[in-house]
């Protein structure tokens, strides 16, 4: 009683007044207050991030049930795990987009050449997992970090720069166009060994964006021709080497043997000569994926109810799109596709706004190669293209890929703060000039 009273008491005096009030949050309060006042930039962009992230919370939790029993653990610790990813995430985000994206200009030559080195070394002394070397282990902290994800990001930033510099020699083969494609091949085949589809998307990704930059149509087309020769040859062996009689892929010659060259030649045969009644090992993810989106309907079977989730490998990563479709039906996978196209939208919305060359292309690079991103995997899912280790952005459980797409979307987001600057001072400036004319009359 004596206790009770003790607090009847402190409530009664000043400072039981004050912590009644409010006044004790007041710090906390003013704290948020400011960093909102300094969360400048896209406003629907910052609510697209906020809705994906949020939404990956529910789905990595409800998708990893057989993840958590195979490795014994909860899948609390998972969720926890992703929520830890997103506030760094947002941290990340918030501290790049305060910076002016001209530094990521000077930024962008030192990145791409350190790229090299870090890809050079991924291919033959990094992590192996099933043929391919994508990871490189991080000292100290002990965790795995794809190097393909900043060697994309690094090749944007240095094409962005480029195309900026050589706009008025952009249609030159020798002074505009070798200088953008020398880049982009060096990338792209340090990449193919072991991730052959991050490879061709960073490829398709580089060609939009040199179309964009008002390169020649003939040297674009001429990228595209050479680019079409291995793809072409791996379709050409996939096909030769497929009896369709037994409907069984025979001996692959001695030199396709090695490395990753059957997993991609099985995959195209995959796709191209399944059916659906066939019921084998290489059909497995895709049959469990068809299996989900059957279950989903339209409207899905709830949040955290979905079946396939235990049986679909890597159902929180690379095929989460089958589980949003269970879930909550086409009705919600719909809603996803089209935060997606919004973010696109208005990223392009930013380009056409931004004055300067450099920003206006580096917003489009990076909006562009998340949102084909995004669209390969959702195809995937549905059996539109051919198995891929392509995750869907911010949704997917977090890792290298989830922390360089916050990377992208914080200096998205530095484009369009300047781009809000600009334009507020052009107001300020024209409200001066009329209150000016106003007096003068």
């Amino acid at each position: 009683m004596e206790i009770i009273t003790k607090i009847k008491q402190s409530f009664k005096s000043n400072q039981g007044a004050e912590l009644i009030n409010g006044s004790s949050f007041k710090g906390i309060g003013d704290m948020s207050n400011n960093i909102v006042k300094k969360t400048k930039g896209d406003k629907v962009i910052w609510a697209i991030v906020i809705i994906l992230t949020l939404s990956s919370l529910l789905l990595v939790y409800s998708s990893t049930g057989s993840l958590a029993y195979r490795m014994s653990r909860s899948t609390e610790s998972y969720l926890f795990k992703q929520f830890a990813f997103i506030i760094v995430g947002f941290l990340v985000i918030y501290y790049l987009h305060q910076v002016n994206y001209t530094f990521y200009y000077k930024l962008a030559l030192f990145s791409f050449i350190i790229s090299i080195p870090l890809l050079i070394y991924t291919l033959f002394l990094g992590v192996q997992l099933n043929e391919g070397s994508r990871w490189i282990k991080l000292p100290l902290i002990n965790q795995t970090f794809q190097t393909s994800d900043f060697a994309k990001l690094a090749l944007f930033m240095f094409m962005s720069r480029i195309l900026s510099r050589k706009q008025h020699v952009i249609k030159s083969f020798k002074k505009g166009f070798l200088p953008l494609i020398f880049p982009v091949g060096v990338i792209c085949i340090l990449i193919a060994p072991a991730n052959l589809s991050t490879a061709i998307l960073i490829g398709g990704t580089s060609i939009i964006l040199m179309f964009i930059g008002r390169v020649s149509t003939k040297h674009i087309l001429l990228t595209i021709s050479v680019a079409m020769i291995p793809a072409i040859f791996l379709v050409s062996m996939a096909v030769s080497t497929y009896n369709k009689q037994t409907h069984q892929a025979e001996k692959l010659p001695a030199f396709l043997s090695g490395g990753r060259v059957p997993t991609w030649i099985s995959r195209i045969q995959t796709f191209l000569y399944s059916k659906k009644d066939d019921d084998n090992e290489k059909l497995y993810q895709s049959n469990q994926a068809k299996i989900a989106i059957a279950n989903g309907g339209w409207f899905g079977r709830g949040p955290g109810n979905s079946v396939q989730r235990n049986f679909l490998p890597h159902s929180y990563s690379d095929f989460i799109y089958a589980i949003i479709i269970e879930e909550y039906g086409l009705l919600g996978a719909g809603i996803i596709l089209g935060i997606y196209l919004i973010f696109l939208f208005r990223c392009i919305r930013i380009y056409r706004k931004c004055p300067f060359a450099f920003g206006a292309f580096l917003a489009l690079a990076l909006s562009f190669t998340l949102v084909i991103q995004a669209l390969v995997n959702m195809g995937v899912n549905v059996s539109l293209f051919p198995n891929t280790g392509v995750t869907l952005p911010l949704i997917s459980m977090g890792g290298s890929s989830f922390f360089f797409t916050c990377v992208s979307i914080g200096i998205i987001l530095s484009v369009a703060r300047n781009v809000e600057q600009i334009e507020g001072s052009q107001i300020q400036k024209a409200g001066g000039q009329d209150t000016e004319t106003t007096e003068a009359a």
